[in-house]
């Protein structure tokens, strides 16, 4: 199909030549939906021979993670391959370092982590909700990690982040007395300090001298 020079859209392949460069691989794959006439874009393929599988979508450096989800932990199932979402932790913390007074948490843990893949879908035209086990998202391995220990040991929920929000989301934590108004007070009783003297007469005047007091 011919197309008008000026409506060519950018990112274009504009001869087979382009499309399959000499000397590399004959073949390319399809990373998005690609409608009857449409013209051949470069960010709906592949390199020349390269897989289209998730790994093709990782940044260098970074690694792909899955987060078993359900309809209310995953947004209800709208999200999408190339969503960005924040990633909630909840469960128990201790109070100070005492096991015994834990309570449950909820912590934002992640900000802004990209979705590569729904389930074993990675494809970013689907628009149709669907209710999710997993969802793999974008992770440098010290996120991974993170996500890991966190997956283990309490319960991950997913955040959608507004495609046009560019704001960063700061540390956000949450228990169960600031979600009920209950304001804990903390007694702190302070032990006088122990002063042990000898008196002493001399004449008609008692003198007191501080000595060490005995230990029990």
């Amino acid at each position: 199909m011919h197309w008008p020079e000026t409506a060519i859209p950018e990112g274009t392949f504009l001869s087979i030549e382009e499309l399959f460069p000499e000397g590399a691989p004959r073949f390319r794959s399809v990373l998005r939906t690609m409608e009857k006439h449409e013209a051949v874009l470069a960010v709906k393929v592949t390199a020349p021979g390269a897989d289209a599988g998730v790994s093709s979508r990782l940044a260098k450096g970074m690694r792909a993670f899955a987060i078993k989800v359900d309809v209310a932990s995953g947004v209800s199932g709208f999200l999408r391959p190339g969503d960005r979402v924040d990633i909630y932790w909840t469960g128990q913390a201790a109070i100070n370092g005492q096991e015994e007074r834990a309570q449950a948490i909820t912590t934002l843990i992640e900000a802004g982590v990209t979705i590569i893949a729904i389930d074993q879908t990675a494809d970013t035209d689907r628009s149709s909700p669907t209710i999710a086990r997993t969802v793999t998202v974008e992770s440098s391995p010290q996120q991974v990690a993170a996500l890991a220990q966190a997956q283990s040991t309490g319960k991950l929920s997913l955040s959608l982040v507004g495609a046009e929000d560019d704001t960063v989301s700061r540390a956000v934590e949450i228990d169960q007395n600031q979600l009920l108004g209950i304001t804990i007070q903390q007694r702190q009783v302070q032990q006088a300090a122990q002063v042990c003297t000898i008196k002493t007469r001399r004449g008609a005047e008692i003198v007191e001298t501080p000595v060490a007091c005995p230990t029990e």
